[in-house]
């Protein structure tokens, strides 16, 4: 039997701690909402953790890094506290062979962008519209056991143009009641590291109870995980300060 994929779900925590409405759909945090889905999905097949903006080193350490196969990291309104030696940290270890699941707004998040080196910036609006996320790569890993489309009631509309490198697998396409459409499920390969970009997950939305987006997650962490990475490759690398905005 194969050892469990190592998971660890980043979130800043902070609408659900700031935000009554926020807290009552989300009790345990959004990033407590997306490991459940996980463990509900993948079962012993993984260990999860999770970890928050306000632990010490934003709770990603070198050493909890390192025993780390899957990162899941989802931020909106605190992108710019993140530390430059943390995100410089996250980067190191994608290119040594750590997956990143990047979810909604964490677009816009410092080791997103520091790794596609664009802006990643798109066009939004919230005003709780009809979203169908279309599955357009149906022999996808990710994708096993998820329907086309994906309806989600109501969510933030995020729109094209999305300001990211040519993808190397587009995986789901939104289309919004505005009549919007949206890459929202996208793979890149950063050094040995996989990278899956996933939109739906405004905390304004129940989006991570959804069993579907639940699937999503599950699916892409068993993809993301990849081989088994040496910890001995990962490589020192020079990291600039990367501005980031906030939406």
């Amino acid at each position: 039997m194969s050892a469990p994929i190592r998971v660890l779900v980043w979130n800043e925590n902070f609408h659900e701690t700031m935000q009554q409405h926020v807290k009552e759909l989300y009790p345990e945090g959004i990033h407590g909402a997306v490991a459940a889905g996980i463990r509900e999905n993948l079962g012993d097949a993984v260990v999860v953790e999770t970890a928050v903006l306000t632990d010490p080193e934003h709770g990603l350490t070198e050493e909890r890094l390192a025993q780390t196969d899957v990162l899941l990291w989802w931020g909106h309104a605190k992108h710019d506290d993140v530390s430059d030696e943390v995100v410089a940290r996250v980067h190191r270890h994608v290119l040594a062979g750590m997956g990143l699941i990047v979810l909604h707004s964490g677009h816009f998040s410092k080791p997103f962008i520091s790794l596609m080196g664009t802006t990643c910036s798109l066009q939004w609006r919230s005003v709780g519209e009809r979203e169908l996320v279309w599955t357009v790569a149906p022999n996808h890993p990710i994708t096993r056991g998820v329907p086309s489309p994906l309806p989600l009631a109501a969510h933030e509309m995020y729109g094209e143009f999305f300001d990211v490198p040519t993808p190397d697998e587009l995986i789901f396409i939104s289309s919004f009641e505005g009549g919007e459409a949206f890459r929202s499920g996208m793979t890149f390969r950063r050094g040995r590291g996989r990278i899956f970009y996933f939109s739906p997950g405004d905390q304004e939305y129940p989006i991570y109870h959804d069993a579907s987006i639940r699937r999503v997650i599950a699916n892409a962490v068993g993809w993301a995980a990849g081989d088994a990475r040496d910890p001995r490759a990962v490589p020192e690398v020079r990291h600039a300060t990367v501005k980031a905005w906030d939406v």
